[in-house]
């Protein structure tokens, strides 16, 4: 039995020599992806050996990797098995969606710096021979005991002061930010933080301790404003008119609250005990989270109403949480670059890159940065909900029973669902599969057109051309799951978006793609992707693999570094503010571009011009 550790995820098992890593993986509760059911044939399930010895590699591995990739330790769980203790690295796009989940949830290091400190207190009551007043007793009880020189009590801390401190005997746990105290609570309680990443179709939230800066629970759902509209620009026109004035943000709020609430749940703590928040977001989502205007975001110079980095009262934003808590909302960009992408950039550290790095945090909106040496130009693509199963006839979110990984083989369709029950539908990942195979199995052209040149092509009603991934006999009857015409067109349409970004950016800064160092890729979706897949369909430039680094949601990590490092707020005001921004409808040869950007395959993009590369 050897000891088996396998990275990102820091989980440890033991593994006989006769079991591949594969089996010790699913035995240890490491999710690898497997859509070939381990054969050895779908190259699903890469890992890398860091450190031990293993078995010699076999024929699918050698037609898998080159030597080089060997040498470095690259191979198939399901055709490797384990000759001494080891030490694995798994990449995300080899994990099955639930363990990727696990990867967006990694603790990033800082010296913890809370803008908010709890301070414990013992008063004697008043007397006849003391009437002093009970904020007065409270704020000279941390003067003398603490020497802190605080100079006010928050008007709803006030409002319950007097008869909590008498049921608290006079004892007091005491949360002052700057001069402030925001929050008083017995002695037994904690401080909480909560940190946000409201996007514009998820929210993912992570309730903080702030005396150590851990993280206690995370929670995801839905931004409620997708009935309102899947992309910006349609929430923007529902915010200007019906529903009722202020409902997108009613929706947000009551789901921001819910949140804080099923947190706080989940580890026994009450909503009072979370005496600061941070929230990032696109402009747009920022804007209608405070209730800001947002018509100017609709139309031309799409200025915001503020960029500057924001402290109000969580009250202020319909937050029930500590009753003088704070919530901290980083600085936006521009009208459609906003705090999210600050919290990216904050999270990975991207403005100290030497070289040409691209960092991109993939949604409905991505946000493109090129860093040249330090130096920060960004832009906004409108990307659309295609990649994450908007607009696609069988497309839904990553949940149970989703397609998420997919082979077009020779002998026909191997495909994995989330949790390997039967499929009901096709995530975002899924989706990208899907385009890349059929592709290289020649269904489609390089133009997107899907030939009627495979037995499981056929037409729909509306006489378009559909690819049958699960046919209605698999399915027992039921409704074949299919990929269309009108698929590729709207995953055409996404991807173009992204590349286009890309290219107007390098151009920009007079670079070309060759000399791109590395691309993060930063998003719910962009953990999920396999990054050959999106190579091979022109969304990301035809680079060497290894220059590619999914970093899961970056946003969320910028939150919680911003929740628990004060300096890390004064940091991102700075990249806020060494940021160029460009507006991609302006550049020169953006529509050539984008219509190039359209193709599928292995290209270099130059001056709206498109030339094809092996």
């Amino acid at each position: 039995m050897y000891q088996i550790s396998f990275q990102p995820v820091g989980r440890r098992g033991q593994c006989p020599v006769d079991k591949s890593l594969l089996d010790c993986a699913r035995e240890t509760g490491v999710g690898i992806s497997s859509i070939c059911g381990g054969a050895g044939t779908c190259y699903a399930c890469k890992i890398q050996v860091l450190e031990g010895k293993v078995s010699v590699p076999t024929s699918h591995e050698l037609e898998a990797f080159s030597p080089q990739e060997l040498a470095n330790g690259w191979r198939l769980a399901c055709q490797t098995y384990p000759a001494s203790d080891l030490k694995l690295h798994v990449p995300p796009e080899s994990m099955t969606t639930t363990q990727r989940l696990q990867v967006e949830g990694v603790e990033v290091g800082v010296p913890l710096d809370p803008p908010v400190h709890a301070y414990r207190v013992e008063m004697t009551p008043p007397s006849l021979s003391d009437l002093q007043a009970d904020a007065d007793r409270l704020l000279e009880a941390l003067h003398q005991q603490h020497r802190l020189r605080c100079r006010k009590v928050d008007i709803d801390v006030l409002r319950d002061l007097s008869p909590r401190l008498r049921s608290w005997d006079w004892q007091a746990l005491v949360s002052v930010r700057d001069d402030e105290v925001v929050a008083v609570g017995p002695v037994t309680s904690r401080q909480l933080g909560l940190a946000v990443d409201l996007g514009t179709t998820k929210i993912a939230a992570y309730l903080i301790d702030l005396s150590n800066g851990r993280t206690l629970a995370a929670k995801g759902m839905m931004n409620p404003q997708i009935s309102y509209g899947e992309d910006i620009i349609t929430r923007i026109s529902r915010a200007m008119g019906p529903p009722p004035e202020g409902k997108l943000r009613t929706v947000v709020v009551d789901a921001l609250n819910q949140l804080a609430g099923e947190l706080c749940a989940e580890v026994s703590a009450s909503k009072e005990e979370i005496v600061e928040a941070v929230v990032v977001g696109n402009t747009v989502m920022h804007h209608l989270l405070l209730g800001l205007p947002v018509a100017q975001l609709a139309s031309s110079p799409f200025a915001p109403a503020i960029r500057q980095a924001l402290d109000i009262k969580s009250r202020d934003a319909g937050l029930h949480i500590a009753p003088g808590a704070y919530l901290h909302l980083l600085p936006n960009i521009a009208g459609f670059v906003g705090a999210d992408h600050v919290a990216m950039l904050l999270a990975t550290g991207v403005a100290q890159a030497k070289g040409v790095t691209i960092a991109m945090d993939i949604g409905t909106n991505t946000e493109v940065s090129i860093i040249d040496d330090g130096v920060i130009t960004s832009a906004s693509c409108a990307s659309g909900p295609a990649f994450e199963g908007g607009h696609i006839k069988h497309g839904m979110r990553a949940a149970s029973g989703a397609i998420e990984r997919v082979r077009v083989t020779k002998s026909g369709i191997q495909y994995q669902t989330i949790d390997g029950v039967s499929p009901v539908g096709i995530c975002g990942s899924g989706v990208l599969d899907i385009l890349a195979q059929l592709y290289l199995a020649g269904v489609l052209d390089e133009g997107g057109r899907m030939l009627a040149n495979h037995p499981r092509v056929r037409s729909n009603q509306e006489q378009q051309c559909e690819f049958v991934l699960v046919s209605e006999r698999e399915r027992e009857g039921r409704p074949a799951i299919v990929f269309t015409q009108h698929d590729v067109r709207e995953l055409q349409l996404a991807k173009a978006a992204m590349r286009a970004g890309i290219q107007v950016l390098l151009e920009a800064k007079g670079r070309i793609e060759e000399e791109i160092e590395e691309v993060i890729i930063a998003g719910a979706f962009g953990s999920y992707i396999d990054v050959s897949s999106a190579v091979t369909v022109g969304m990301l430039p035809s680079l060497p693999l290894e220059r590619f680094r999914q970093v899961g949601n970056a946003a969320g990590m910028g939150a919680k570094l911003a929740l628990i490092s004060a300096s890390k707020r004064t940091e991102a005001k700075a990249l806020a503010s060494w940021v160029n921004y460009v507006e991609l409808a302006t550049a020169p040869d953006f529509m050539q571009t984008f219509i190039q950007a359209s193709y599928l395959g292995h290209y270099r993009l130059a001056n709206g011009k498109r030339k094809e590369i092996d």
